[in-house]
């Protein structure tokens, strides 16, 4: 067919709307029939001949379909698809027979059919996409709804009868469309097509299908659809010299299609493994390190860099040969090609690694480590390669973006899963981990801890064993040190002997004194060896070896001097030397080997235990995967039993009151809660079986777990166990067994370590707290062996007995207005209450006995019908003891005390009335000589008891009344509803009842006022009440310091007082001043701290007497000691948060603590402004005053402090209208302070606010006049040029800077106005001063002038 251009056929379809031609036929206006027969006659005349195609008629039919395919059905298209295929392939088929025969005319004939079949087939995929994206038409309708009925079998026959295409699939037939491409594409292209151009134009229009298919993200996830594209590709690029079109598309598509790096980094790296023909992902991995890319362009960076991480993943090698010009991206500006870099540089480390010659390069990196050279250029050279590469990697942890300080850690991560361990790279490796715990961003720290892990699950330290306790690797390293010592004296010894040997031989007068010179010199050699081995220092290895490996050369140097003697001597002296070295070479350098092993265990362990402190730290992070990870941490590193592993076991244990829930992490994931990953971490260390163990051993396994963890265990520790047990019991974790064995443990009449026996009954009460029967069916075995004969020794068993007991009563917790009791009450007669009271009543001089007396008491309280009977008896009986009898002499008090096994002068007494706390604790001798030369010291300890028994029973007392309050109403409460279901028929009569209550009360408010009248006026003022008695002593004791010196005296004297403060208000009125006064004079801080914690009680009970004093509650903050300060704190935090107290100005005293140099109370502190951030306008009711505290006057903290304790406060200032009326004040305090120091405080405070609006700049430039004069401070002008580029940055984009930049010109100059002022003061003041001096002097000349005149 003449006239028929490819290249201009091309051009011109590109715009398919304009594209005519002679014959077109407008299928619009032809009905169905005319369209079929139109088909029909083509596809007839292909069908004939496949060379029917260069007919005018035939090639303008199959044109006019295709430019109106919209108008088309399925079924046309289906027909059109395969004419075309099956013509072009007879067309194939025909021209490589005629290629075969090798008839130039002939075989050329085959041009211009193959050109218009390449044509068509290109047109026909842009058609049949139209289609498809246009209309739909291929895509199946939804299934029309079921009816029910009449009519619904003919809807449906309608809904199916209105989709005509639903046949048709065009990405079912996409797959053999890539194969009729792939076998044209085998075609002897160049020998049809002589010129490049046109060779070129025919391969572009046949393979530009395939990059149109390419586009379509659903197409490219069918895997025949991928195996098609890349198939043809490779061919065309292969044989018919693709590759320059096929890297330009294939770089226009990452460009433009990110679904697109993957399929084409699998495509390079198929045509690369398949077809031999790595050049054109070379060229494409240039052309990528030679593009540039900016920090705001986000989708090209992100689609390059997917590309290179999978063609790294696919072919690491040929990367490689690239990678001296990829590195440029380590400097880019765009964060996910940086990103890119190192996961492609972890790809080639594992290749590398992982190379054929694995086992040699493992083997290889080992050996290097220990600094012995390496065999093998290639594999020197390899292990250089990655040791670079490592280097690189570990340069960009360090890198700006957090994303990309991420990837480098999880990167490092997977590279510990190989083979070849390197353990040189793996401590570099694990000290970056270390210093990221540090990092701002929380996925950064989440990572280094992650990455701790895999270090340490891949250590290549198992020699021993695997576990990595530095203690243990510690004794290995001595041992193999001494090991190489010994070995390296033996071999210095036999030297000296030959050399001894041979110079007695040679004649004593010749070389008696070389020889003495050559014995010196080797005894410092070895003493120099010795030294170096002591040192664990890692550049000195190397050193040594050297030194090892010319140790015979002093021998030979005294060979050479010696060779005038004997030749036969030499050689003599010469192969036994050989042999002798020959026979401890291998030994030596194993011994070598071993001791540097055991150093670079060393080193991992320290590192690792270096990070554990701050991974303790990432255990309260707000991040719930970084509380995971570091859990994690904890697990492992207790696994493989670091030392300092056990310190984050127990600083987990407080995650047990977290109250998260499952949740689902950025990846998809489902994340287990903190607290049932904490379960499950020490169901996993602690309680789960181990292989090789019966059940008997098992059993005893998990009980002596159970009890160690109560080993040196806080108060804290212990509150958080208990709270794990219980839930690990409550879900059956623990088998009865186990509660068994414990029962054994305590009860067992074997000689067991205090701490056992203790521990076992400790954790039998977190057991009896989920099932109450742990404890009530061995009731008798507690009253036996912890208020038995064990009990009376050790008083600590005895308090946890009693814990034990109160366990009798569960863990119901009381319902807020709920009168249920479900309590277990004793009857008084009961064996049990008077063992309790033994074991107080006791004679016992020991201050193990106050927290065994006050949880006896507890469980009085917990378990008696009238615990107040019992008590009374208690404190008769304590006060008899005390104020009955006469005084025991003081060797009599010793011996009584020396059978408990107790010093009897174990308390505290101060030597004089001005000592401290600290000079109470005097040595023993000292405190035995002052207690015989006291006549009280007998009774003081005694009356101590006494206190601290009335103390505690008046607190509890008021509990109990609590108590029997709500026993009162719930006994009422049944007889109205049994009056209620007796009486139902008169409800005049209720409504009667109803109306007397609203008028003079109900039952209940009588019941309430009557046991508020008790605890205000009976217990403490009652004539009938025996803590009356002791009101008026515990105020003497405590206002007399100078007569009761006894500092356990004074402590529990000073605790019942302040117990007996929280029963009366009455009391509290008149005495809790007396309190304060101690809290200010005390010397002793247990005593401070102990005020300090019962005003917070105080506070709560009687908050309007103590709002009187709330200045002093500060004054704590102020303490020295650390333990009353951080109480101090605490109290307040909870005061002040549940609004107990109100604050009046004294918020600065808190934030002060914000930057305490102890790490707890700034915590604390922070805590406290962040829960008090959410309560409304609390802070920034309270800002100025704080602002004020902090910056002048008394309490005024250094500049440093106050801008980080403000930076820290300000965060949350978040309101913008808060903002704008802060601006305002501020600018006012210019105007009424004349401090340059205020002055820089205000303007740092105006710096800190976001300046987000555009009110609040200009409730700063309203100010201007306020501080226009105070602009000349450098700092002040600097933080105004900080809130202009503040505000400059959130300006909106279409408001001008006019403003802005006039205000700033306004400070400028008033700036350089107000320097010129201060220049011109300060000379007016130089002038002054001159002058003053000039006249000072002229006075001085005067007066000797005129006495001089007066003498004459």
């Amino acid at each position: 067919m003449d006239g028929f251009e490819l290249q201009d056929e091309l051009q011109a379809l590109q715009d398919v709307d304009s594209y005519t031609f002679d014959n077109e036929t407008d299928l619009a206006s032809l009905d169905p029939r005319a369209v079929n027969h139109l088909l029909e006659s083509a596809v007839d005349a292909l069908a004939n001949n496949s060379d029917a195609i260069t007919d005018r008629n035939v090639f303008d039919a199959y044109r006019s379909l295709l430019k109106h395919a919209a108008a088309l059905q399925g079924a046309h298209m289906i027909k059109i698809l395969d004419s075309i295929s099956s013509a072009f392939l007879a067309q194939i088929e025909a021209t490589t027979r005629d290629l075969a025969e090798d008839d130039q005319q002939t075989f050329m004939a085959h041009k211009i059919s193959l050109e218009i079949y390449a044509f068509l087939l290109n047109w026909f995929v842009s058609a049949a996409e139209k289609v498809k994206t246009a209309g739909d038409d291929d895509a199946p309708a939804p299934a029309p709804k079921p009816r029910r009925g009449r009519g619904a079998k003919s809807a449906a026959s309608r809904a199916t009868a209105r989709k005509p295409s639903e046949d048709w699939s065009w990405q079912d037939q996409i797959p053999a469309t890539l194969g009729l491409i792939a076998k044209i594409l085998h075609l002897n292209t160049q020998r049809i097509w002589q010129t490049s151009a046109e060779r070129e134009t025919f391969i572009n229009c046949v393979v530009r299908p395939v990059y149109h298919i390419t586009e379509n993200e659903q197409y490219m996830k069918s895997i025949d659809i991928r195996r098609g594209v890349y198939k043809a590709i490779c061919l065309a690029v292969k044989h018919q010299s693709h590759a320059l079109a096929a890297q330009i598309s294939i770089m226009q598509s990452l460009q433009y299609y990110e679904h697109l790096s993957e399929p084409m980094a699998e495509c390079l790296n198929i045509l690369a493994r398949e077809f031999d023909h790595a050049q054109l992902g070379d060229e494409i991995l240039r052309e990528i390190a030679g593009k540039t890319f900016s920090a705001q362009d986000t989708k090209g960076p992100r689609a390059f860099s997917r590309f290179l991480v999978a063609y790294a993943e696919y072919n690491p090698r040929q990367v490689l040969r690239q990678l001296a010009l990829l590195l440029a991206h380590l400097d880019s500006e765009s964060y996910p090609m940086r990103i890119a870099l190192v996961e492609l540089i972890g790809a080639i480390i594992r290749e590398l690694a992982e190379s054929p010659d694995e086992d040699g390069l493992a083997g290889a990196a080992a050996v290097a480590a220990m600094g012995v050279g390496v065999g093998g250029g290639d594999r020197a050279k390899q292990l250089k390669q990655i040791n670079g590469l490592y280097d690189l990697l570990l340069e960009r942890t360090l890198d700006l973006s957090s994303y990309v300080r991420v990837k480098v850690l999880s990167t490092l991560a997977r590279l510990c899963d190989g083979s070849a361990k390197f353990p040189q790279q793996r401590l570099a490796m694990a000290r970056a981990a270390v210093d990221a715990l540090e990092d701002k961003a929380s996925g950064v720290r989440k990572a280094a801890v992650s990455l701790l892990v895999r270090l340490i699950l891949t250590h290549p330290y198992g020699m021993y064993g695997g576990f990595l306790s530095e203690t243990e690797w510690k004794q290995r390293y001595e041992a193999e040190a001494a090991v190489l010592t010994k070995m390296e004296g033996e071999v210095g010894k036999a030297v000296e002997r030959e050399e001894g040997e041979e110079d007695s031989q040679a004649g004593e007068d010749e070389d008696e004194g070389l020889g003495e010179e050559e014995e010196d010199e080797a005894e410092d050699n070895k003493k120099r060896r010795r030294s170096d081995e002591d040192m664990d220092v890692d550049g000195q290895e190397a050193d040594e070896d050297v030194q090892m490996s010319d140790g015979e050369g002093a021998p030979q140097k005294r060979a050479k001097r010696k060779k005038r003697k004997s030749e036969l001597d030499l050689a003599a002296l010469t192969n036994e030397a050989a042999a002798l070295g020959a026979l401890n070479e291998n030994q030596h350098l194993q011994a070598k080997l071993t001791k540097k092993y055991c150093l670079d265990a060393l080193d991992f362990i320290r590192i690792v235990e270096e990070g554990m402190r701050t991974v303790q730290k990432l255990l309260a992070s707000t991040n719930k995967l970084e509380v995971l990870e570091a859990m994690e941490f904890f697990r492992v590193t207790y696994e493989y039993k670091f030392d300092a592993a056990q310190a984050g076991i127990k600083k987990m244990l407080h995650l047990i009151w977290s109250k998260d829930h499952n949740a689902t992490a950025e990846d998809g994931r489902e994340v287990k809660s903190v607290r049932s990953r904490l379960l499950e971490c020490y169901r996993n260390m602690f309680f789960e079986p181990v292989t090789n163990l019966d059940p008997k051993q098992q059993v005893n396994r998990i009980a002596k777990n159970m009890i160690e963890m109560t080993y040196d265990a806080t108060l804290a520790e212990l509150t958080s166990l208990e709270e794990m047990m219980r839930q690990l019991m409550d879900e059956g974790h623990i088998h009865e067994d186990v509660a068994a064995k414990l029962w054994q443990v305590y009860s067992s009449e074997r000689p067991l370590p205090r701490a056992q026996r203790r521990g076992a009954v400790i954790i039998l009460g977190m057991l009896a707290l989920a099932k109450r029967h742990v404890v009530s069916e061995r009731v008798e075995t507690l009253v036996k062996v912890g208020l038995g004969d064990r009990g009376k020794t050790d008083l600590t068993l005895a308090r946890y007995t009693c814990v034990a007991l109160q366990r009798l009563n569960g863990s119901a917790k009381k319902v807020k207005g709920s009168l249920l009791d479900k309590t277990l009450r004793l009857d008084m007669e009961n064996a049990l209450f008077r063992k309790l009271q033994d074991a107080v009543e006791r004679p016992c001089r020991t201050k193990e006995w106050f927290p065994m007396a006050e949880q006896a008491i507890n469980t009085v309280y917990a378990l008696g019908e009238r615990p107040d009977v019992l008590c009374s008896n208690l404190i008769r009986n304590l006060a008899r003891r005390v104020f009955g009898k006469e005084k025991k002499p003081a060797v009599a008090l010793s011996q009584a005390g020396a059978q408990l096994g107790r010093d009897a002068d174990a308390m505290d007494e101060d030597e004089d009335e001005e000592g401290d706390a600290d000079a109470t604790q005097a040595s023993p001798s000292k405190s035995a000589a002052g207690s015989a030369g006291s006549k009280d010291v007998g009774d003081a300890f005694e009356l101590s008891q006494l206190l601290f028994i009335v103390g505690h029973v008046a607190i509890k007392q008021i509990v109990f009344l609590e108590l029997v309050e709500r026993e009162w109403k719930r006994q009422k409460h049944e007889k109205e509803m049994a009056a209620k279901l007796g009486g139902a028929g008169t409800p005049n009569k209720a409504k009667e009842q109803e109306e007397l209550d609203q008028v003079a009360g109900n039952a209940e408010d009588e019941i309430g006022e009557r046991i508020a009248a008790m605890r205000e006026h009976e217990l403490l003022y009652g004539s009938r009440s025996l803590l009356a008695t002791f009101g008026p002593m515990l105020v003497h004791i405590c206002g007399s310091p100078h007569k009761f010196k006894n500092r356990t005296l004074r402590m529990a004297a000073t605790l019942a007082f302040s117990k007996f403060l929280c029963v009366s208000s009455q009391f509290c009125e008149q005495h809790h001043r007396l309190l304060f006064k101690i809290l200010e004079t005390s010397k002793d801080p247990s005593i401070r701290s102990n005020i300090v914690i019962a005003l917070g009680d105080v506070a709560v009970s009687f908050s309007s007497i103590i709002d009187e004093s709330n200045d002093e509650l500060y004054t704590g903050l102020r303490d020295g000691d650390m333990v009353v300060k951080k109480n101090t704190l605490m109290v307040l935090t909870h005061l002040i948060l549940n609004g107990m107290v109100k604050v009046k100005g004294q918020m600065g005293e808190m934030a002060k603590c914000v930057e305490d140099e102890d790490e707890r109370i700034s915590n604390l502190a922070k805590l406290f402004f962040a829960e008090l951030s959410t309560k409304d306008n609390a802070i920034y009711n309270n800002l100025p005053d704080v602002i004020s505290h902090l910056s002048v006057g008394a309490h005024a903290i250094d500049e440093e402090a106050f801008q980080s304790t403000m930076k820290y406060i300000f965060t949350f200032i978040e309101k913008e209208k808060q903002a704008e009326n802060i601006v305002e004040k501020l600018c006012q305090r210019f105007r009424l302070s004349d401090d340059p120091r205020q002055w820089r405080d205000i303007a740092f405070c105006l710096s800190l606010l976001p300046f987000k609006s555009e009110r609040s700049v200009k409730r700063l430039i309203e100010g201007l006049q306020f501080y226009r004069d105070k602009l000349h401070e450098e700092a002040v002008y600097a933080r105004f040029q900080e809130i202009l580029t503040k505000a400059r940055s959130n300006k909106s984009a279409n408001k001008p800077d006019a403003e802005l930049n006039e205000f700033e010109q306004i400070l400028e100059e008033n700036r350089r106005q107000g320097a010129e002022d201060q220049d011109f003061e300060k000379r007016v003041e130089g002038r002054k001063a001159i002058a003053k001096k000039r006249a000072t002097r002229r006075t001085a000349r005067k007066r000797p002038a005129a006495r001089h005149d007066e003498s004459d």
